[in-house]
């Protein structure tokens, strides 16, 4: 059953844009004044399952660029419909959870989002360094947010986890990083390796993944934008030691184009020449470094030693 309209929206921010929802979304953060939808840059509402429906299963397909609409389904879901960059449509289907519902409008729909009003969303965690940005990419279970976790136990703050929204250079010359919201995704190890079993209880579980919880971070949530100061590649090997290597060029390219947020919607959202033009455009102004580790032990901590280890020499160098 869809809920009735609602009058007054709920107000957020997240990735750099002011939402007004429809739909409560406690993970994000609140905007600090009301949630007028003429303010909003995305608006989000719900809407009938009927005419989407009938439209996917004209494209015979579960994810359809139609026009100036991007149209998906995930089953025992909802249909979401992303209209001009600006308009979210959300029909839950009969029996949809709530949980469910929200995890795939902050994953799937608002990488998509992003993509369409082009922002460039990384597959990674971020944290801010000496007043910038730093991204930490790599495959699922490469270990981001548990590294983004240790630094923010050494008094870093939190920029983004799971989807990092970057836009090209700005005026100062680097790109800049929206911050997403004050939110991390960790496994159960995790949580155990960091320390924090007892927390365990008091956190919510994502929707069907029971060993991996939602870590509330809004005490230590940078929420302002910042130049994108570098980006590792973490990349679980079977190396004795942890190695890290800046990469050329043509690497940085592959791993902004590899790493993109859902990368597999490119091609169906028609993005494939704009997709390259600024994932290159980003790489010429940033800097890459793919970070090795050992497969097995907890290295966490001695990566982010490594890391700060090696921005201190970049700037030395500089």
């Amino acid at each position: 059953m869809i809920p009735a309209l609602r009058q007054t929206a709920y107000a957020y921010t997240a990735f750099g844009l002011r939402l007004a929802s429809e739909i409560p979304l406690p993970e994000l953060s609140a905007a600090a004044d009301g949630g007028e939808r003429e303010q909003a840059d995305v608006t989000i509402v719900y809407g009938a399952t009927d005419r989407l429906e009938e439209e996917l299963d004209a494209a015979s397909s579960n994810f359809s660029r139609i026009g100036n609409r991007f149209l998906f389904l995930i089953p025992e879901t909802a249909f979401y419909c992303i209209e001009d960059g600006r308009t979210i449509t959300v029909s839950p289907l009969p029996g949809a959870e709530p949980e469910k519902v929200r995890v795939y409008l902050l994953g799937t729909c608002m990488g998509a989002l992003l993509l369409l009003r082009g922002t460039l969303p990384l597959h990674g965690s971020a944290v801010e360094i000496d007043g910038k940005a730093y991204a930490f990419v790599g495959d699922s279970g490469a270990g981001k947010s548990t590294l983004a976790a240790v630094f923010g136990e050494e008094g870093y703050r939190l920029v983004s986890d799971d989807v990092i929204a970057v836009t090209p250079a700005g005026a100062d010359g680097y790109p800049v990083v929206a911050p997403a919201y004050p939110q991390q995704k960790l496994w159960r190890e995790s949580l155990e390796r960091l320390g924090l079993n007892a927390e365990q209880e008091r956190l919510q579980p994502i929707y069907r993944e029971t060993t991996k919880f939602a870590v509330p971070a809004a005490a230590r949530f940078c929420d302002a934008s910042l130049p994108l100061g570098g980006v590792f590649e973490l990349l679980p090997a079977q190396v004795g030691e942890i190695a890290i290597r800046p990469l050329p060029n043509l690497e940085r390219l592959r791993v902004l184009l590899l790493h993109t947020y859902r990368n597999r919607l490119i091609h169906r959202l028609g993005l494939a020449q704009w997709h390259f033009k600024t994932a290159a455009e980003i790489a010429n102004h940033t800097d890459l470094h793919q970070l090795s580790r050992p497969v097995e032990g907890f290295t966490a901590r001695r990566l982010a030693e490594a890391i700060i280890h090696t921005i201190r020499e970049g700037e030395r160098r500089q």
